[in-house]
């Protein structure tokens, strides 16, 4: 095949409008099979809310698609996969008390006189795990007892037998390790070679670089570019998805480090982490790596007092301890930001100032009595120096960008004015732009005299950001160098191997 393959999916001028908000304007998006297309923008581009129509959960205002060449408008979204198109969310859509078998031939049951044609059904699951290399996974087993890849391979695996001939994968990476990863990029080429299409959605512009073929930017609900891969640089993706110049996505902010602010000495939880130690100092970022599960999260619950403390001792300010509940360690000034941001992090379902002030409300009451007034004008400035984007502080924490849930986050720990910060994950599920916005406010705090432990899982931002380094590995934490002194294939080999 000399020419182009023939385009599956075709959206013109699709538009679509929640009251007085215009969620998309008008956006173009063109498809072909047997590639994987890319579709980037920051949170709130419109990206999730076009989707949605795609999958017939929302229906078009104004616009046109064609699939195969016929005009495509579902009714809702059973009738968008019966038509083939598969839709694989961030958070997975499994029953996990279920069994693969059963996962994937949920509402596709074959039944003869109202008994299940078993014998059918777990040959058409075993097939699509054949064809996807994954036939190691017994269809019999229950979701619940998979790992995240695993699960990941299940909702691929439904989507074959339902024939989809457009997949829809958003951030299909974010919950899995590194390893999961690369099986999902193999799972992708065979899907590829299977001649379908594959939009893919993700924050991380160098898996995009690798996976997809071609891509588009959405911005404000508008198609504002796309184009060949690897032909564009991130760099270029980053200036169409923001509409600006960002001459570095890794702010420089001078900071010079200072006293030790917690020392760590022979850390042992239960299980993890074995024996840990280091310094971390007023003015310096500490990047923690390693690989998924070798123990990083569970260090920094530890620290905070969430998870119990085996052994070692805790210095913090020149307080030592073996360990001590998360109230005592906020008086010493030392506050944690879970990496599960919905879970632990946040109540979604409550304002940006509750959130933010929750865990120090003194400031705000008098003889047993809170004042909203003075509460919303302490979050309002809160507000204006992270630049969270809300429409003020009693707007419900769910109905924000994940970035801006990331900064409201944050403006507790800076409420209660803790100068350690353990920081997990803290740009995970949030876009470029906001990334960014979060490596500067790092900076300014590391040189306005915080100390803060970076745990991540995105060897990039470590290297752009962080003063020191450390490794890691089955729980126990290497030595950490000046960030200088490595390289992403260094890291990656130590926290592979663990060879200091």
């Amino acid at each position: 095949m000399n020419g182009p393959a023939p385009v599956l999916l075709r959206m013109r001028g699709v538009r679509k409008s929640f009251g007085a908000v215009t969620a998309l304007d008008g956006v173009d998006l063109e498809v072909r099979g047997g590639e994987v297309h890319a579709l980037v923008g920051e949170n709130g581009a419109g990206k999730s809310t076009l989707m949605k129509v795609l999958s017939g959960a929302h229906a078009p205002d104004a616009g046109t698609m064609e699939l195969l060449g016929v005009p495509f408008r579902p009714r809702n979204p059973s009738d968008a996969r019966a038509r083939g198109v598969a839709m694989i969310y961030q958070e997975l859509t499994l029953a996990p008390h279920l069994t693969v078998e059963e996962n994937v031939m949920l509402g596709r049951e074959q039944a003869r006189l109202g008994f299940l044609k078993r014998r059918p059904m777990r040959a058409a699951v075993a097939e699509a795990l054949r064809a996807l290399d994954q036939a190691e996974i017994p269809p019999g087993r229950r979701v619940a007892d998979l790992g995240p890849g695993a699960r990941q391979m299940v909702e691929v695996a439904r989507a074959l037998v339902g024939e989809a001939r457009v997949i829809v994968m958003d951030e299909p990476t974010s919950s899995l390790s590194r390893r999961d990863s690369e099986r999902l990029f193999a799972v992708i080429e065979r899907l590829k070679e299977r001649g379908l299409a594959v939009i893919y959605i993700s924050h991380f512009l160098e898996e995009v670089n690798r996976v997809a073929g071609r891509f588009t930017v959405l911005r404000d609900g508008k198609t504002v570019g796309g184009g060949v891969l690897p032909g564009a640089t991130v760099a270029e993706i980053i200036e169409l998805m923001v509409g600006r110049t960002l001459a570095e996505v890794y702010p420089a902010v001078p900071r010079q480090p200072g006293e030790v602010l917690l020392r760590v000495e022979g850390l042992s939880g239960d299980p993890l982490p074995l024996l840990a130690g280091f310094e971390l100092r007023r003015g310096e970022i500490l990047g923690i790596a390693g690989l998924v599960g070798a123990g990083r999260t569970e260090m920094l619950r530890a620290l905070f007092g969430l998870n119990a403390v085996a052994a070692g001792r805790i210095t913090v300010a020149g307080a030592c301890d073996g360990g001590a509940p998360p109230r005592r360690r906020l008086a010493q000034g030392v506050g944690l930001l879970s990496e599960s941001r919905k879970e632990e992090g946040l109540a979604v379902n409550l304002s940006v100032a509750v959130n933010a002030t929750l865990s120090r409300l003194a400031p705000f009451t008098r003889w047993g009595w809170l004042s909203r007034a003075r509460q919303a004008r302490a979050v309002s400035r809160w507000i204006e120096r992270l630049g969270i984007r809300c429409r003020g502080p009693w707007q419900p924490v769910r109905e924000l960008s994940g970035g801006n849930q990331q900064k409201t986050a944050l403006a507790r720990l800076l409420h209660h004015d803790v100068d350690v910060l353990l920081l997990d994950e803290p740009t995970r599920g949030i876009d470029v732009g906001s990334k960014t916005e979060v490596y500067r406010l790092m900076g300014e705090l590391a040189a306005a005299g915080k100390a803060i432990l970076f745990v991540s899982s995105y060897i990039p931002e470590l290297l752009g950001v962080c003063d020191r380094i450390a490794v890691m590995h089955r729980g126990r934490l290497l030595p950490p160098r000046p960030a200088r002194d490595w390289t992403d294939t260094l890291l990656l080999d130590e926290a592979a191997r663990g060879a200091g």
